[in-house]
C-alpha cells in the first residue's frame, strides 16, 4: 500500500507540473539576450523598435521576460507600462509544434496576470526567434543565447 501511495504521488507531481516536451532538455532552455524587435503595422510595414531585454526559460519549467524601450515616454501597450515589460510564470514547451505557452503569474501590467499566452519559436544555433501564435499581433523578436 505504501508503494502505491508513493507511485500515485509521483504520478500526480509529474502530471501537474509544467513540463518541457523532452524532460528539460529543450533547446529553448536557458537565458537569451534580445537582439531585435520588429513590429508590423496594419499595412504590412515593419518597424525596428530599439528594445533591449532578456528571456529566461528555467529547468524548473518557468519563463521570465524583461524588456525595455529606451523611450521612457513610450505609449503603453498590452504588455508594457512606461516602456517596460516584465512578466513571469509557468511555461509549457512543445518541441514538436515549436510552440510554448506561459500562464502569467506576475506582471508589471496587471491585466496580464492569469492570461495564457501562446508563442511560436525557432532556434537556430544560438539564435532564438519568437512570434505570437496569432500573426495579427504583428511582432517578431530575436535573441542570442547568453
Amino acid at each position: 500500500m505504501k508503494n502505491l501511495k508513493i507511485a500515485l504521488m509521483a504520478l500526480t507531481m509529474t502530471i501537474s507540473s509544467p513540463a518541457f516536451a523532452d524532460d528539460g532538455k529543450s533547446e529553448i532552455m536557458g537565458a537569451w539576450r534580445m537582439t531585435s524587435l520588429q513590429v508590423t503595422d496594419a499595412s504590412g510595414k515593419q518597424t525596428e523598435i530599439p528594445y533591449s531585454g532578456q528571456v529566461i526559460f528555467s529547468q524548473g519549467g518557468t519563463l521570465s521576460v524583461q524588456a525595455m524601450n529606451p523611450d521612457a515616454a513610450a505609449k503603453p501597450t498590452p504588455y508594457t507600462a512606461n516602456g517596460y515589460e516584465a512578466y513571469y510564470g509557468p511555461v509549457e514547451v512543445d518541441e514538436t509544434k515549436r510552440t510554448f505557452a506561459i500562464t502569467v503569474e506576475s506582471s508589471l501590467v496587471r491585466n496580464l496576470i492569469g492570461q495564457r499566452m501562446e508563442r511560436k519559436f525557432e532556434v537556430d544555433d544560438d539564435q532564438l526567434t519568437i512570434t505570437p501564435a496569432d500573426p495579427k499581433e504583428g511582432w517578431r523578436v530575436t535573441y542570442e543565447r547568453l
